[in-house]
């Protein structure tokens, strides 16, 4: 830290709160908006939010006439769930927020809002402050808040420090669009091979259609048990089936023997998401591992005849855009949910041709989407050395290191500059 810094408690330069508790029974059709920590966040992000709790505008008068309302500058930050998101009052538009959800910073002297905002993101998510001996349950409570030490640099140097962080994070970010850009353009590439592929055009081989049950033994749903942390045998879920592959990360377990060996998956079992969001119902995936794995009950195992069908082939396919029409048409639909069970599964049609030409295939297909596999590893290491980079912006911000010796002398001849030191005397004395 600088020798014109200094280091304070946020209680010194601020106070610490949150709202007056709004029962469930107070709210109304219309309103005043009522916000929780999911419109917080998409105002955090320069989202439109979608409104959807209010009250009366009686009962925020008489809450604004007793007590105190959020006003432009204060600074509201997550305190459960996903912790630290920040938000600055842009206006004074009339809200109101939920009390233990979100801890609301106001009367804030001498710390520029938008540098007190960046600090909190910054020194909550990375501090101590959300550790709590002997509970798996973290919080961010007002007390912990009150205590997080806070470094106070010169006026105007913080105003210098904001304006250097936005210009780097604008540069940033549109660095990180153009990559998101790249990979839904690589999205967009798979489909085309594989629409190509399913309509022969990669080997000039005439498909012909038939259905799935045709090629398949039986279809197979997964254990009904609960999966947990830790266990004998890893619990393969959706969120494990990743471009056809599987992808050993966040895994859940089970120890359950009877289960282990009705559902243990062999080398080449091609697996069938059948229910869960629209746009990841259908979601397949080979098995090609010597690892021990079971499979969750809301995936399907397709048991097929190897002698008649490739499990790369069928699961090209069943990933391919005509896959996903298919069973669009097919699927049930449910509240956020869409299920297609083993029967209608059975029934999809399948371009299909002799086994050989289906090796050939995908051949062809491999070929192209190896490329795109290793673009889209660099564009994910890419966004991955991104997040670092806004890390470590943050962390030299607040260091004292970020702004150059060229740019600090030139705070320092500012003619409202003074040291921290004194600014906070200044606001001790108020």
């Amino acid at each position: 830290m600088r020798e014109d810094w200094i280091e304070c408690t946020l209680r010194e330069v601020c106070k610490i709160g949150s709202s007056k508790r709004i029962l469930k029974k107070e709210y109304v059709s219309e309103g005043i908006p009522f916000y929780r920590t999911k419109e917080i966040k998409e105002l955090s992000l320069g989202k439109e939010i979608s409104i959807e709790l209010y009250i009366s505008n009686e009962k925020y008068n008489d809450i604004k006439n007793r007590f105190d309302i959020p006003k432009k500058g204060d600074v509201l930050i997550s305190a459960v769930g996903t912790i630290g998101i920040t938000y600055t009052i842009k206006n004074n538009d009339p809200f109101y927020f939920k009390d233990g959800n979100l801890i609301w910073l106001s009367d804030i002297q001498g710390l520029e809002s938008t540098f007190l905002n960046l600090g909190l993101t910054h020194f909550v998510r990375n501090s101590s402050i959300l550790k709590t001996s002997g509970s798996a349950y973290n919080a961010l409570t007002i007390e912990k808040l009150n205590s997080l030490p806070f470094p106070l640099p010169p006026l105007v140097q913080q105003k210098a420090i904001v304006k250097k962080i936005e210009e780097l994070f604008s540069s940033l970010d549109s660095g990180i669009a153009d990559l998101k850009k790249a990979q839904d353009q690589l999205v967009i590439y798979r489909q085309a091979v594989l629409k190509k592929a399913f309509e022969g055009e990669l080997t000039k081989t005439k498909l012909k259609i038939s259905v799935i049950e045709d090629f398949i033994h039986s279809v197979e749903y997964g254990t009904s048990e609960k999966s947990l942390n830790e266990g004998d045998v890893p619990v393969l879920r959706m969120g494990n089936m990743q471009n056809g592959l599987i992808d050993w990360s966040d895994l859940k377990y089970t120890s359950n023997k009877s289960d282990i060996q009705k559902y243990i998956l062999n080398y080449g079992d091609v697996l069938f998401n059948r229910t869960n969001s629209p746009e990841h119902v259908g979601k397949t995936s080979i098995f090609l591992s010597d690892n021990k794995a079971i499979f969750a009950g809301y995936l399907i195992r397709i048991n097929y005849d190897k002698e008649k069908l490739s499990g790369k082939y069928l699961t090209y396919y069943l990933n391919s855009h005509k896959a996903k029409i298919y069973g669009n048409e097919v699927k049930t639909d449910g509240v956020n949910q869409s299920n297609i069970n083993g029967t209608k599964l059975k029934k999809y049609p399948l371009p299909i041709c002799s086994l050989e030409e289906q090796h050939q295939i995908v051949q062809e297909i491999e070929s192209r989407l190896s490329v795109c596999d290793k673009v889209e590893k660099d564009i994910a290491d890419s966004l991955e050395k991104a997040q670092a980079l806004r890390q470590s912006i943050l962390k030299k911000a607040f260091e004292g290191t970020l702004l150059s010796e060229e740019e600090i002398a030139k705070c320092k001849a500012d003619a409202a500059y003074e040291p921290a030191s004194v600014l906070l005397e200044k606001i001790k004395s108020n």
